[in-house]
């Protein structure tokens, strides 16, 4: 069976209409062979509500202005409010290196800030998504010990 491709919803909470990074960021995920949906600018409801419809892996936010704070933590909630706080949650942009620690402990997975290295977000989200999908498949393997060989 065939590995299923990382689906990713990139979006921009708020009304920021930065979007270079965003769009670089997108093709970098989507030429890794991810699957990327591009949300644009949308409140953090509407990332919720787009991030269950689409069944995504990942919700990478890029953020450009000073609400970040409050705009991660309403994105946050409203993706816990409709389950789906499973996926993996990263930031982008111009975030202030002291309030990284902030949104960690909110629940933003990764902060990245301009500069970062297209490879290291590939790596990272990668990595992640290795590690998640291992640990599900043991927890979900059927357990063989102690049964009679056929």
């Amino acid at each position: 069976m065939q590995e299923q491709p990382i689906k990713v919803l990139m979006s921009k909470p708020g009304l920021d209409s930065h979007w270079r990074g965003i769009l670089v960021v997108s093709l970098a995920l989507r030429n890794a062979g991810m699957e990327v949906i591009y949300g644009g600018n949308q409140t953090p409801d509407e990332i919720a509500e787009s991030a269950v419809q689409e069944d995504v892996d990942v919700v990478g936010l890029s953020i450009l202005s000073a609400g970040h704070p409050r705009l991660i933590a309403e994105t946050i909630e409203a993706l816990r409010r409709k389950g789906k706080d499973d996926a993996l949650l990263l930031v982008g942009g111009t975030i202030p290196p002291d309030d990284i620690s902030q949104l960690k402990e909110l629940g933003a997975d990764e902060v990245f800030l301009p500069g970062a290295s297209l490879d290291s977000i590939v790596d990272y989200v990668q990595r992640q998504m290795a590690s998640r999908r291992a640990l599900f498949e043991r927890q979900h393997r059927p357990h063989t010990q102690n049964q009679p060989l056929s």
